[in-house]
């Protein structure tokens, strides 16, 4: 697992061994990417925030692409060693925040600080119900800038609503048995 593009280009990030976590694959991120650019612009001076944020690879290539802020939220003590590791070899660390929190509770810290976002990843582990849960905190917990764009990472028998008050599906790609949608705010 690599950065794909931008200023940490070809760092190699740290991944965790097992069978129980599964990092978005580079050729799933660099699409992600890509259709970012296409449909929704360029990471400029965006926030973003990452959420079950794993090795935080997705948070991190937004940064590497231009991204001002990634906040990480994940509650898993192993993540938080091995995020933290990967935001040093990148030269991250002044541009990124660390929340190890359940992620509900963490949503509700940003919006209690008044933190707002213009692009989200949320990638929980597969088929626990978690998409439509944690799509629900964010759009009740009014963290999303206008235009912002939700990305969420799931499994192909999972199918997250179309809309969620106000986040509108914008994109769908299939990549296996994983599936990428694309909400966009307003």
């Amino acid at each position: 697992m690599r950065v794909i593009s931008g200023t940490a280009r070809g760092r190699r990030l740290a991944s965790f061994r097992g069978d129980k976590i599964r990092p978005t694959a580079d050729k799933v991120k660099g699409s992600i990417f890509n259709i970012i650019a296409s449909n929704f612009g360029q990471l400029d001076n965006m926030m973003v925030l990452d959420l079950f944020s794993g090795t935080g690879s997705l948070g991190i290539e937004a940064l590497s692409r231009g991204a001002a802020k990634s906040v990480f939220i994940d509650e898993s003590p192993g993540s938080i060693n091995i995020l933290k590791e990967n935001i040093d070899t990148c030269g991250f660390a002044e541009r990124s925040e660390i929340i190890q929190a359940a992620v509900e509770s963490g949503i509700n810290l940003l919006s209690k600080r008044g933190n707002r976002f213009n692009l989200v990843f949320l990638d929980p582990p597969y088929e626990k119900g978690l998409i439509e849960k944690t799509v629900e905190e964010i759009v009740s917990n009014d963290i999303l800038e206008d235009g912002a764009v939700v990305i969420a990472e799931h499994s192909v028998r999972e199918q997250p609503l179309m809309e969620y008050d106000g986040l509108t599906l914008a994109d769908r790609r299939k990549y296996g048995d994983t599936e990428i949608s694309f909400y966009r705010k307003g």
